[in-house]
């Protein structure tokens, strides 16, 4: 029987299936454009290659390729029970996900990597902040996921992904000397890991390197894929990082040409938070954002999310359908919102619709029970800023500039020093 990459047995006896399956893993794991096509030449050399599908299905989830990924998961299930019972376990996982048992997969995944550390594929499910531990909605998910990649890390030796799972883990915990330390480490093992170029950024901006930030990044994109996964997000953060320079035409050309709907070619829960979070924060800047904009992501976010569930995105449709003035939209996710944070996207929901219409005191009213518990939200920390300067705005516009400087200097004192809103200098 043959081995993975990660020392894994695995049910197939053909080593160009090995070998397809090991380079898509890398692809994956890395960010890079390709996963699905590897996979597919993985089953394509051995149709009956168990793993195969279950990676198939879970680069094609990635792609937004849902039925494929349904397709897939289905032939890797009537599959494995020819295969061994890591690679039952490790399907099975990936099923649960696929079938909106979000709650049972992460469960399932916790217990699978006592006793398979290194199934890489089935580890990543749980890691990030975009994975089940990181939308879970739970008090304490940052602790956990340190936790969990803290578990993991000796497992793996010496590897990039590890690696830079871990190094997020320490940056969104505030270690951010050791989370740099660390990513360097892992960017100089795989200088392409997208995930790692990521990370760092996100290191970069919780230490104020906005310069160096901004320049690495940029560079580093010049040879990204924009096919991949998370060209679009990359280019949120050049944007960030442009509009926190006051270069306005860089940030807008990152809109129009990388984040926007459209523009993006990534998943549609990037393209919806990323543009709506840029907007918004660049009207707290002082820039004039057109209601064009706000109406073509307003429409955008009905399409691509017409029920409510996912918390994260629901956050940042109800930002859209209240900047573009749709209050019907708005007030299903006011009154309806459900998912693992759906408590609190209705009173944000109703916090947004009160700041479009100014009513400044009713919408401190609905944000400050959601406050100390914002984590459960999803995201980075970089991303719930939005949240962070949201509030500080409202302060600010109730008579309360001295509170808003004390709530940034408390809660994100690396906004602090030169706060991006107007007014609040």
């Amino acid at each position: 029987m043959l081995t993975d990459r990660y020392g894994n047995a695995i049910s197939t006896s053909s080593q160009a299936a090995r070998d397809h399956y090991d380079h898509g893993v890398r692809l994956f794991l890395g960010g890079e454009f390709g996963a699905l096509q590897a996979f597919e030449a993985a089953v394509g050399a051995d149709p009956g290659f168990a793993l195969g599908h279950a990676a198939r299905a879970r680069a094609a989830m990635m792609v937004a390729q849902m039925p494929l990924a349904k397709t897939a998961i289905a032939q890797a299930r009537a599959l494995a029970a020819r295969a061994t019972p890591r690679e039952q376990r490790h399907v099975e996982c990936l099923a649960l996900l696929l079938s909106g048992q979000a709650q049972r997969a992460r469960m399932a995944v916790m217990d699978h990597v006592r006793d398979a550390p290194r199934d890489a594929l089935a580890a990543q499910l749980c890691a990030s902040v975009f994975g089940l531990i990181g939308f879970s909605g739970e008090v304490g998910r940052e602790a956990e996921l340190l936790a969990y990649t803290s578990a993991l890390l000796p497992h793996y030796g010496n590897d990039w992904w590890m690696m830079s799972m871990h190094a997020l883990s320490l940056c969104e915990t505030g270690q951010i000397g050791a989370s740099l330390d660390l990513m360097e480490r892992s960017l100089a093992l795989n200088p392409r890991n997208a995930n790692g170029a990521h990370f760092k950024a996100h290191a970069q901006y919780e230490a104020g390197e906005t310069a160096a930030g901004r320049a690495y990044l940029s560079a580093w994109l010049a040879d990204y894929d924009d096919r991949a996964v998370l060209h679009g997000h990359l280019q949120w953060h050049v944007a960030l990082w442009a509009l926190q320079q006051g270069d306005e035409a860089t940030m807008w050309a990152a809109v129009d040409t990388g984040i926007g709907p459209g523009a993006a070619k990534g998943l549609a829960i990037n393209v919806l938070t990323d543009t709506a979070a840029i907007l918004y924060r660049a009207e707290l800047a002082g820039l004039s954002v057109g209601p064009e904009r706000w109406r073509a992501l307003s429409d955008y976010a009905a399409q691509m999310f017409p029920q409510t569930g996912q918390s994260f995105a629901d956050l940042h449709a109800a930002l859209s359908h209240a900047m573009a003035g749709e209050g019907a939209r708005l007030a299903q996710i006011a009154e309806e919102a459900t998912g693992f944070a759906g408590d609190l996207i209705r009173p944000l929901a109703r916090a947004w619709g009160a700041i479009a219409r100014e009513n400044w005191s009713q919408a401190l009213q609905d944000l400050v029970p959601v406050m100390p518990v914002t984590e459960r939200v999803g995201g980075s920390r970089a991303q719930r800023d939005l949240l962070e300067l949201t509030y500080a705005n409202v302060l600010m516009r109730l008579g309360q500039a001295d509170e808003a400087r004390r709530s940034l200097a408390t809660r994100r004192p690396v906004l602090a020093a030169a706060p991006p809103l107007a007014g609040l200098s």
